[in-house]
């Protein structure tokens, strides 16, 4: 059976702060939708979408008991231009770089609490 990604969801209070900050970040087209579901165009996974939820807590890092979900990695080739640029977006650094040297990384947060990773190896 073939199963393919289509779209990737996350929850949070303000679809459109969020949705922005992934827009700028992923260098994408505006959101499209509605106040409380945004969804960009991204060919990795077809839809990145923001759905509004009242009471949204925002996931915490480090999850040692599972409290931040799911987070995923972006591979990128200048690990200092690209914190830059998603701190100038509006993400918040989590860590400082982490193995400093060929396989540096970095994890932060988007405006909603989500945590990411900007890797320069994939792994």
């Amino acid at each position: 059976m073939e199963m393919r990604l289509t779209q990737l969801v996350f929850e949070c209070e303000d679809p459109e702060v969020v949705a922005l900050f992934w827009q700028r970040v992923l260098d994408l087209e505006p959101p499209q939708g509605e106040p409380d579901w945004l969804t960009l165009q991204w060919q990795p996974v077809g839809r990145f979408s923001f759905h509004r939820v009242e009471g949204y807590q925002a996931p915490t890092w480090p999850g040692a008991n599972g409290q931040q979900h799911v987070h995923f990695d972006l591979l990128v080739e200048d690990l200092q231009k690209a914190s830059f640029a998603v701190m100038e977006a509006g993400g918040a650094p989590l860590t400082a770089v982490l193995n400093p040297g060929p396989k540096a990384w970095r994890i932060f947060a988007d405006p909603a609490g989500h945590p990411f990773c900007l890797v320069t190896v994939p792994e």
